[in-house]
């Protein structure tokens, strides 16, 4: 009997997209390139990988770095990491995963692993053996999952940046704020579910990181925001990741409340913990709390230098 091939993670480099943000900057000493990725289930990847013009990839880290909440790779901090990372010799394939721009909110959490594994798999089959996860925003709990449930050899780190500690208590308590709108919204998502048609958008929104609500899918709300089924709470994750971690929070963060990191430092150093270190870095901002604060946007070469200053204390 011969051997069938069920599925497959493929890559390809494709050409320059068009539309690329206007923050995202082509590294200097470094090569740009660009590809498209398919994960297992067929979902197509888009990526950019910056690699240090001087150095091999078996003979490099290779960060690979995931968004937040509708953004993309071509937005900051992703892009400057994508830009500034590879003159310290760190080459960055970063990725849009299936909950990247107008697809925002609408995603089943349990999904996006397969958008890292396509990213991981990738950089292997590229050649490097020393990888480092970086999730920043909601890409912090994507990271954190996949790193705590896949203890690879060549997954030596994990970065966390604009990092949230539980999604579904903050989502209830401080971003949705009222109880009763959180209860129709969980009901309508379990509705959805009940029919069918939970990659829906539900007949009513949600209230997010501003003052209007925006549009949810049932199974976005029930694998992120409701408590009795969400997986996105970095309490519960971080403690089961066994890599060095670190995690940075721009000072002038209106989203990320100064005490979330501390919740998931105290997670993280919990007796049982499998986490063998993690150093939190606060960076100064001299505006203040401003909204260019969750994407370091004041704070781009100390975000950089940090990241590489790290990653070179524990030789990568």
């Amino acid at each position: 009997m011969g051997v069938n091939l069920a599925t497959s993670i493929e890559y390809e480099f494709v050409a320059q997209p068009a539309g690329l943000q206007p923050e995202f900057a082509a590294p200097p000493d470094a090569n740009l390139q660009f590809l498209s990725t398919k994960a297992i289930d067929g979902f197509r990847v888009d990526a950019a990988l910056a690699q240090p013009a001087s150095k091999l990839a078996d003979n490099s880290t290779l960060v690979v770095s995931v968004h937040g909440s509708g953004q993309s790779y071509d937005t900051h901090p992703n892009a400057c990491l994508l830009r500034l990372l590879p003159s310290k010799s760190i080459a960055v394939l970063a990725i849009n995963t299936r909950q990247a721009g107008a697809r925002v909110n609408t995603e089943n959490f349990f999904d996006v692993r397969r958008d890292l594994e396509a990213a991981i798999y990738t950089a292997r089959a590229l050649g490097y053996q020393k990888i480092v996860l970086h999730g920043h925003s909601l890409g912090n709990i994507h990271v954190q999952y996949y790193a705590a449930n896949n203890w690879d050899v060549d997954i030596k780190a994990v970065i966390l940046t604009g990092m949230f500690a539980n999604l579904p208590w903050k989502s209830r308590h401080l971003l949705v704020q009222s109880e009763e709108d959180f209860q129709r919204l969980r009901e309508a998502a379990r509705q959805s579910l009940r029919e069918g048609k939970q990659a829906e958008l539900l007949p009513i929104g949600m209230r997010r990181t501003g003052t209007e609500s925006e549009p949810v899918s049932g199974q976005h709300f029930l694998t992120y925001r409701a408590e009795q089924s969400s997986t996105a709470d970095g309490t519960y994750w971080i403690r089961r990741i066994p890599f060095p971690i670190l995690m940075i929070r721009d000072d002038g963060d209106l989203f990320i409340q100064h005490f979330e990191p501390h919740m998931l430092l105290a997670a993280a150093k919990a007796p049982g913990s499998l986490v063998p270190s993690i150093k939190y870095i606060p960076l100064p901002n001299h505006k203040g709390p401003n909204a260019g604060g969750h994407s370091f946007r004041d704070n781009q070469q100390p975000l950089a230098d940090a990241v590489a200053d790290w990653l070179r204390e524990h030789g990568l």
